[in-house]
């Protein structure tokens, strides 16, 4: 019933990919991204596990998620064996554990879109067939913007990031922003990575730094509250982050704290890149403001490993994004090249493809 499946995850265990999750023996094996920079991986037996596990962050970034999402679809294909009803009940069960996650709410649609017409069976090869082909055109979506980001890049210069937009936020190769550093690499150039740590989750100190040193990537990191100091030293060149949601006007959702970066680069007249792909892109979204930011719970700003950092009884907030505005935004680095304002015209074709 999986063998399908079962032989092109084989294959992508052959290539140079950070696998964030994969189909292996009836579950899927995912890295617990909490955990890191010390691997550990968990074993999910069915969709709702994978449900919890994007809904806990066990997986997070735009393109992980999707894939994660994937792996919902798939594990419920299997258990309702080609059941269409119940896939998509599966696909909304999914879509509900993140809002803003644009990526793998458009990747579960597409997976069950038009699943009339085939028997079960047919249904159970039809939708690996379908996720198969997503996942192959992800990796070449990241490949693309791999290169479009690395030719912005001088030979020498050092890059600011936030958060997350990596191989395991990804497909694999690189997510978004991984793409550009790795892809830099290769083209012979001398670079160096500032990873800001990322509160509360620590994303950018225990993934970005992890995966950077992983592949030999020269990186310092700093604390979120550094930046505007190590800006007013001269100290790096170029911002890039990821995306995990676009309005089509260029206004951008991603990790809480962007937006301030992006304010303190335009200050000091730095170049400041989004790296995404279509599949961020929200053409529902006008503008920022038409983007629903998730509340998080307080106890993840107010508690780091189980132990409360703060007296009993205070409160605090964890809006789990922030809106960079588009006019702070130098350029968008996509699968299509890096694309400069104004974005509309150019945001709304390009999601149109998605």
């Amino acid at each position: 019933m999986d063998q399908l499946l079962r032989d092109y995850v084989e294959k992508l265990k052959n290539d140079d990919l950070l696998l964030p999750a994969w189909y292996e023996a009836g579950k899927i094996v995912m890295l617990d991204q909490l955990k890191l920079p010390k691997e550990e991986y968990i074993e999910l037996e069915d969709m709702e596990g994978v449900a919890k596990a994007i809904k806990d962050m066990v997986i997070r970034g735009s393109g992980a998620i999707a894939l994660a999402g994937i792996y919902g679809i798939i594990m419920a294909t299997f258990s309702s064996k080609g059941d269409a009803e119940e896939i998509r009940k599966a696909g909304e069960y999914l879509k509900a554990t993140r809002p803003t996650a644009v990526n793998m709410h458009k990747t579960v649609d597409m997976l069950c879109k038009d699943m009339g017409g085939f028997s079960k069976d047919e249904l159970v090869q039809e939708m690996q067939k379908r996720s198969i082909d997503i996942m192959e055109k992800q990796l070449d979506v990241e490949r693309r913007i791999g290169k479009a980001g690395a030719d912005l890049i001088k030979d020498g210069e050092t890059i600011l990031t936030i958060c997350h937009a990596g191989g395991v936020a990804g497909f694999g190769f690189g997510g978004r922003t991984l793409s550009v550093f790795r892809t830099a690499i290769a083209q012979g150039k001398n670079i160096k990575v500032i990873s800001c740590e990322t509160r509360p989750y620590f994303q950018g100190a225990r993934i970005t730094a992890w995966e950077l040193k992983k592949l030999g990537i020269p990186v310092v990191l700093i604390t979120d509250n550094m930046v505007g100091a190590i800006a007013q030293k001269g100290m790096f060149d170029r911002v890039i982050t990821g995306s995990d949601r676009l309005a089509i006007n260029g206004d951008t959702a991603n990790k809480i704290g962007t937006y301030m970066i992006s304010l303190v680069a335009k200050a000091h007249g730095i170049p400041f890149h989004i790296s995404t792909s279509k599949y961020n892109i929200d053409l529902n979204a006008k503008s920022g403001k038409d983007i629903e930011i998730e509340m998080r719970d307080s106890s993840e700003v107010t508690m780091i490993n189980g132990e409360r950092i703060a007296a009993e009884g205070v409160e605090a907030l964890y809006p789990g994004f922030d809106i960079t505005p588009n006019e702070n935004i130098t350029a968008i680095i996509t699968e299509v090249g890096a694309l400069e304002g104004p974005f509309v015209e150019k945001l709304t074709k390009l999601a149109q493809e998605a």
